[in-house]
């Protein structure tokens, strides 16, 4: 099954050093992970909400499939538009088993710099030249 998750920079940065196999644990006031059904809602909430309220102001979509017998354990929650605004919440204890069911790499497949962004995100793979806390023109094992 092919989920969607909109994320900032921040949480990117962590699943690209986990070489695009797995979301970070959520912190402590993050009590589920919500991966999206629908690439537009992804969309809506990396440019409406990421690349605004971010710092910095930039918002990222990441594709990923996971297999379908551990995602359907999970009821659809429908948090606005009934067709549209569909995700998943998966409680953050049962997010290493959630991981461990991701299928392939998470690909990142678009982004939204938002107004005030200074940084260089790459057009084809939609990866930031520069990560913060690394060396300039790096992009550690990406």
């Amino acid at each position: 099954m092919t989920l969607w998750r909109p994320t900032g920079l921040h949480e990117l940065r962590l699943v690209a050093d986990s070489g695009w196999w797995a979301w970070p644990p959520r912190l402590t006031d993050q009590p589920i992970f919500y991966p999206v059904l629908n690439r537009p809602y992804a969309e809506e909430i990396a440019r409406d909400w990421n690349a605004k309220r971010n710092d910095p102001p930039v918002g990222f979509v990441t594709e990923f499939d996971v297999r379908a017998d551990v995602a359907t354990r999970y009821d659809i929650q429908v948090v606005g538009a009934q067709n549209e605004h569909q995700e998943l919440w998966v409680p953050a204890e049962e997010l290493d088993a959630f991981n461990a069911a991701i299928i392939g790499p998470i690909r990142v497949v678009a982004h939204f710099a938002g107004k005030g962004f200074t940084g260089r995100i790459d057009p084809v793979t939609h990866l930031p030249d520069v990560w913060p806390g690394r060396a300039q023109g790096t992009r550690g094992d990406l």
